[in-house]
């Protein structure tokens, strides 16, 4: 047996010491806000920080920034004195040490990738001169800052790759700067532009570029797409369109100011140009589940300054993928008349819904998650019950075929329209990420890259199952566990979900939960409603006066996996985050005798007021808003923090935040914890309610290898602990 497994199961046999009786006391301002005319009591609103500014709500304030300090140092007095922390976390190292390469994306003869090792806190970025040549590095964050917090958030090369956009941001905030590269060289150009900037798509000339940054840090809806020319300040690019401007979109529709006031803080504008510079497809997101559609000349805006809208779709629900450009053809993956997605065909000079054309129809039984476009070859990546399937299409519509792939799991493409060469990536929970370059025409597949990870998958078993929820609905179900577990009701368990926004839930490999597997823990992930693993229609039925769906669902896994003997109430646990955080914290309110321990992640939970702050109102199309008093009530009959009653036992929670977060507002995490720390009836020495903020993070992107190890070991323990694995 190896020895680090043998150090693992030993603790298993050590004893928790002693830690203080209790976290920090809380004061309890009660503030009373009325909605519709109900009054809610809410006694620690000011943990959210200074509210004086209605711009810039929930700034941190120095007697917040003291009381967090304090929170943090009670739950490092309790996770740091854990049994076998020291053990767990040089295992949890040794398998972060394992080459982590990312799909390479092709670009004239150059080939693009990213690649992770050894004791490396982020992504390298290099590239090759064909796909055998030698790996040149370009960037190494590493260098750039050495204590790790600076993050390569994306890249974009050029057409031909001479030229490479990349953001870079720091501490988690995710607003990313872009800076150039010239490829050849590894020279960074002079050109800087700020503010949370994604670029859109490049020129044919490679002179300049399309990009949206955001007006204002301050203020999440200030995006503006904008036209910059290489060698020139940014304070000199062209605008060509403002969130903020929905008149601009909407000129014609005839909806009212409040309608226009509406949209103006939802997802908002996105732009696609063609490669070919001749057109550029525009959208607004109307919510979380539709989008309005658009097409630009962008010869004619050359011509004349101006962007003119020609409609194709508004006011239909459902979403859009992948595009292409082909002159004056755009191919393009949507949902829009098609719950489960299709492939359609626009005449650009002609584009309104009703002219377009099925290149590849709608599927009733599979859900179309993603298309890659290839030469001669339309790839759709479907979701085959949450698993993935690639049938191939020639672009008048003619079935080719499947893609062969390694195995059941989780597969996506990497291509180039110029070539019918591309990157396959494999994984599922025992099968680790791999890479395959591939041959689209003729099904030629060699590995490219795969990890040699110190574990061995073949020890586990992957099941999929199906439970009905509490309205008979049938969910499914990823169950993972070392092969020959006894059913017997004892099995430490960890169930997660997330049910929200169209986001799938598919079988990926983690060699960081091995130890867990290791020492007999199951790992079990519930397809809940609210995703986007069975269509338009999951989603839906897990949004808005739905939401209770995605709760029932969750509890309901979590009985089943008690009935079929998995585990027991003492030895379940549930762990999410984000959405899924607000997921965990509604079913631990709801349902607290069902669960020994949760994890609710960077959550949002007073959902009251959750709009108020960063860029939440994006999120109102999904979860309704208290301001209109029909949505008052179902989400006030959820909302996690609305819903904590005093004397009530509930399991042990370890709440986590990032206070550079600038998605969820850490808010949530502070509020939720000082009212569950006052109310709870469980032991607080037994079961705690733990508050972890992290100073150096945002919303979990760009974490250095040094704070993953400190998280994962942070969590791991916790559970271990709560369900049974470390003896009191």
């Amino acid at each position: 047996m190896p020895e680090r497994l043998m150090t693992l199961i030993a603790v298993s046999c050590l004893s928790v010491p002693a830690f203080a009786a209790a976290p920090p006391a809380t004061e309890a301002r009660v503030v009373v806000d009325t909605y519709h005319g109900v009054e809610v009591l809410d006694p620690y609103q000011w943990l959210e920080g200074d509210n004086s500014d209605a711009e810039n709500m929930g700034r941190l304030t120095d007697e917040v920034g003291v009381w967090t300090d304090a929170q943090n140092a009670f739950t490092r007095s309790v996770l740091d004195r854990l049994p076998g922390r020291k053990a767990l976390e040089q295992r949890i190292s040794e398998l972060l040490e394992v080459p982590s390469i990312g799909t390479p994306s092709v670009y004239g003869n150059r080939y693009f990738y990213s690649k992770r090792e050894g004791t490396q806190n982020q992504s390298l970025h290099y590239v090759r001169e064909g796909v055998d040549g030698e790996d040149r590095l370009l960037l190494d964050p590493n260098q750039i800052d050495p204590t790790g917090l600076t993050t390569i958030s994306w890249t974009a090369p050029n057409r031909d790759g001479s030229l490479m956009a990349f953001g870079m941001y720091r501490s988690g905030d995710e607003n990313s700067t872009l800076y150039l590269m010239d490829v050849a060289t590894g020279t960074w150009l002079a050109d800087e532009i700020p503010g949370k900037v994604n670029l859109a798509g490049w020129d044919p000339d490679g002179k300049g570029f399309i990009y949206r940054r955001l007006e204002s840090l301050d203020d999440a809806y200030s995006g503006v797409y904008k036209h910059h020319v290489i060698g020139t300040h940014h304070s000199q690019d062209t605008v060509l369109f403002r969130q903020k401007d929905t008149g601009f979109f909407y000129k014609d529709a005839g909806y009212s100011d409040e309608k226009l006031a509406a949209l103006k803080t939802t997802w908002g504008p996105f732009a696609t140009p063609s490669e070919d510079g001749r057109w550029m497809l525009v959208g607004y997101w109307t919510g979380t589940a539709g989008v309005d559609l658009w097409v630009a000349d962008l010869d004619a805006w050359r011509r004349t300054g101006e962007v003119e809208l020609v409609p194709m779709v508004m006011g239909q629900s459902g979403r859009v993928g992948a595009t292409h450009f082909s002159g004056d053809r755009l191919y393009m993956q949507t949902a829009i008349g098609a719950p489960n997605g299709r492939v359609v065909m626009v005449d650009l000079t002609d584009p309104a819904i009703e002219h377009w054309k099925d290149i590849v129809p709608e599927d009733p039984k599979l859900v179309l998650s993603g298309t890659s476009f290839a030469r001669g070859i339309i790839a759709a990546d479907y979701l085959d019950q949450a698993r993935t399937r690639i049938t191939l299409f020639a672009y008048d519509g003619t079935r080719k075929g499947d893609l062969e792939l390694p195995g059941i799991g989780s597969a996506g493409l990497s291509t180039s329209d110029d070539r019918t060469e591309a990157f396959l990536t494999f994984s599922s929970y025992n099968m680790p990420r791999s890479i395959y370059h591939v041959d689209l025409a003729t099904g030629e597949r060699e590995l490219w890259a795969s990890p040699d990870v110190p574990v061995d998958p073949s020890l586990i078993e992957v099941k999929q199952v199906w439970y009905p929820s509490k309205d008979g609905t049938q969910v499914s179900m990823f169950i993972v566990h070392k092969k020959g577990l006894a059913l017997d009701g004892k099995n430490p368990t960890i169930l997660y979900g997330y049910g929200g926004f169209n986001i799938s839930m598919t079988p990926g490999f983690s060699s960081t939960m091995f130890p867990w597997y290791e020492k007999g823990g199951v790992y079990a992930v519930a397809n809940l409603r609210g995703g986007g693993e069975y269509g338009k229609a999951w989603h839906e039925a897990g949004m808005l006066e739905n939401k209770q769906n995605v709760f029932d669902d969750f509890i309901a896994a979590g009985e089943f996996l008690i009935k079929e003997g998995y585990t027991n109430p003492k030895q379940l646990g549930i762990a999410g985050g984000s959405n899924g955080g607000l997921l965990t914290g509604a079913a631990v309110t709801q349902r607290p005798d069902l669960f020994a321990a949760a994890i609710s992640a960077v959550p949002l939970l007073d959902m009251l007021r959750y709009q108020n702050f960063l860029m939440a109102r994006y999120w109102v199309p999904e979860y309704g808003s208290s301001e209109d008093s029909g949505q008052f009530e179902y989400i006030r009959a959820y909302s996690p923090y609305q819903n904590v009653k005093p004397g009530v036992k509930y399991p042990a929670v370890l709440f986590t935040a990032g206070e550079n977060d600038t998605r969820v507002h850490p808010l949530h995490a502070r509020k939720m914890a000082a009212l569950m720390q006052a109310s709870t009836g469980s032991d607080p020495t037994q079961d705690p309610i733990l508050l972890w903020v992290d100073r150096d993070a945002g919303h979990g992107g760009g974490k250095p290898r040094h704070l993953q190890i400190r998280d994962i070991a942070d969590q791991r323990l916790f559970m271990m602990w709560q369900l049974g694995m470390i003896k009191e």
